[in-house]
């Protein structure tokens, strides 16, 4: 069993032919009226292009028909004619999908030809010595400037958001068995709305690890979701998948947005992040101390571990300790790069530089 956003995703060239489905009477009679040309079989239309912007063009003129009509349409983009027993074989996408394909074209190619890397950033414990990184998306090197959260966006306009989820996580766990040794903690994020089908999807993550011949217990997946989590049972079950092979979970965030105290008290994470909102200048701010110490109590009921993040300032750091705080990150001891301080990571005894 698999799901079809799991498939490998390919660059189009810029010539070829555009096919859409279902065939609607109302919208032939609405194309051929502004006098454009199309074929049509009785199950797929298609129209040939010589070049993006004229295939840019011919988007949009039927985005506005679709909109006019209130009918719904799925694409698909070849470079040839692959007509087999009257189906298309390959990756139907919304109309809107494509055109935001096009629309952000730069983005897309940053995506699918994985122009990014894993910059690593340090976690330490209450000593402050390093226990772990977590790895974060930055661009590769020589190669072309983004945001994370723009490029999330753009995936999620256009369809590849589980792509890129699925190759950022292996990205991460590729840097770590380069620069990390057994034993040292990779928190890495993953996205629950990218995971369909999580006995098929995390495969991708499993194999990585695996091949690498890597510890699963020095995984640490944690949940990042600027969207409201819907389905909180599929969001248990990947946590009961990435738990059955080894590793720990985690909950970023909480105390802000849609990551709750009560979310944290359903799915008993294995690592608890509290989100830098609450973390900033929480030394001088007792409203903000007051919901530290609910998390704290709250963890401690199922035995979480809590990580302050956003730690810029030693009295934050020390105010997190006397609270019974396990684990810290931020400016203050590090901030995310290529590789760990001093090179290559050479033993477990390592500690944060300022």
């Amino acid at each position: 069993m698999n799901c079809s956003s799991c498939r490998p995703i390919y660059p189009k060239e810029g010539q070829g032919t555009l096919y859409l489905r279902p065939v609607s009477p109302a919208l032939l009679e609405a194309l051929q009226t502004i006098g454009r040309h199309v074929e049509y079989s009785e199950k797929v239309l298609w129209f040939h292009y010589t070049d993006v912007n004229e295939l840019q063009d011919r988007i949009e003129e039927i985005i506005y028909i679709e909109d006019t009509l209130s009918i719904s349409l799925t694409v698909q983009m070849r470079s040839t004619v692959d007509m087999l027993m009257g189906e298309l074989e390959g990756e139907w996408i919304s109309l809107s999908m494509q055109h935001s394909r096009i629309k952000h074209a730069d983005t897309v190619t940053t995506i699918l030809k994985r122009q990014f890397s894993s910059y690593m950033q340090p976690i330490v414990d209450a000593s402050e010595k390093i226990i772990g990184f977590e790895f974060l998306l930055r661009p590769a090197e020589h190669g072309r400037a983004f945001g994370s959260f723009e490029l999330f966006e753009v995936a999620r306009k256009t369809g590849l958001h589980s792509f890129l989820d699925r190759t950022a996580r292996i990205t991460a766990i590729e840097t770590s068995a380069k620069y990390l040794p057994c034993g040292v903690k990779r928190f890495i994020n993953f996205l629950p709305s990218s995971i369909y089908n999580p006995e098929y999807c995390l495969t991708h993550t499993f194999e990585a690890i695996d091949r690498f011949s890597l510890d699963p217990r020095d995984f640490v997946f944690e949940v990042v979701e600027t969207e409201q989590i819907q389905h909180l049972s599929m969001l248990q079950r990947i946590f009961e998948i990435y738990r059955s092979r080894g590793m720990s979970v985690a909950l970023d965030d909480v105390g802000a947005g849609y990551s709750t105290i009560e979310l944290m008290n359903r799915l008993e994470p294995d690592f608890i992040k509290i989100d830098r909102s609450l973390i900033d200048h929480c030394d001088q701010d007792r409203t903000k101390q007051q919901k530290i110490l609910t998390i704290v109590h709250a963890s401690n009921r199922f035995g979480g571990k809590v990580l302050a993040e956003g730690i810029e300032r030693f009295e934050e750091f020390d105010f997190c300790r006397s609270v019974g705080i396990d684990l810290a990150q931020g400016y203050y001891f590090g901030k995310p790069a290529a590789h760990p301080p001093n090179g290559p990571y050479l033993g477990s005894e390592y500690r944060a530089v300022k």
